[in-house]
């Protein structure tokens, strides 16, 4: 029997990427899963058909986490399409290189409104809106841990969101949830790779035990796993995914 059999899973900013490559995973396991996307319909509608197509179930639903009605909206739609939601994923995000001195303004809101304040209002819609005995999965990051220039307020963002997880965790227990974070370290994403020379891929590949940055289904493994029945004693945990880099 699939591991994820006839759970609904609601990933975020799932239509490329690491995102993509959880969804894929998921829907492997058995799982149905609501491929969320802000835009890049074609690109979700992508992720959708493959997994049809290798005999899975998905929807794609449109919705930009750092609003707080579309969020709403999006649980509303999959739980009328599904009839609930057993695990939700908080893959969606962005992040900005920049020297903390040449960080703007708005640099700053824009990555806070979406890995931050996009994943407070999943949770809180989570709070009401999951299933009972159900999971959540956080995405955060191995850069909270080795300190590399030009991702600090990345960083930021993600501490924030390692400590909405397990305060989070406390506040749901009673209804069965789980929630917990994952940090995934370099992964050979669009994400990290655009912009980056080669030498400098290298030199972070270097910091790997395994001389190699992540593949996205590194991370899905893990996500998959703690989307599980078998992860359910695992609770306001931040796992690592970085091969020993951090």
């Amino acid at each position: 029997m699939k591991t994820l059999s006839e759970k609904v899973i609601l990933v975020t900013g799932a239509s490329k990427g690491i995102g993509a490559a959880v969804a894929h995973k998921l829907a492997s396991e058995g799982a149905k899963v609501i491929v969320n996307y802000a835009g890049g319909t074609d690109a979700a509608e992508q992720t959708v058909n493959d997994i049809k197509q290798n005999g899975g179930d998905a929807i794609a639903i449109q919705a930009d986490v750092s609003k707080s009605d579309e969020v709403k909206a999006m649980f509303d739609a999959a739980i009328a399409h599904y009839g609930r939601i057993d695990v939700l994923v908080n893959n969606a995000g962005i992040m900005i290189t920049k020297l903390l001195k040449d960080t703007t303004d708005e640099d700053f809101t824009r990555q806070f409104d979406i890995n931050v304040r996009g994943t407070f209002n999943t949770l809180r819609e989570a709070a009401t809106k999951l299933a009972y005995n159900g999971s959540v999965i956080n995405f955060s990051t191995s850069n909270n841990r080795i300190m590399l220039p030009t991702y600090s307020t990345y960083a930021a963002t993600k501490s924030a969101v390692e400590q909405l997880t397990r305060v989070f965790a406390k506040e749901v227990g009673a209804r069965g949830i789980n929630v917990n974070s994952v940090s995934p370290g370099p992964t050979n994403t669009e994400l990290f790779t655009k912009g980056k020379p080669q030498e400098v891929i290298d030199r972070l590949a270097s910091l790997s035990a395994f001389n190699r940055i992540g593949e996205p289904g590194d991370i899905a493994k893990v996500v998959a796993f703690l989307a599980s029945d078998d992860a359910k004693w695992i609770n306001a945990q931040n796992i690592g995914i970085n091969g020993a880099m951090a």
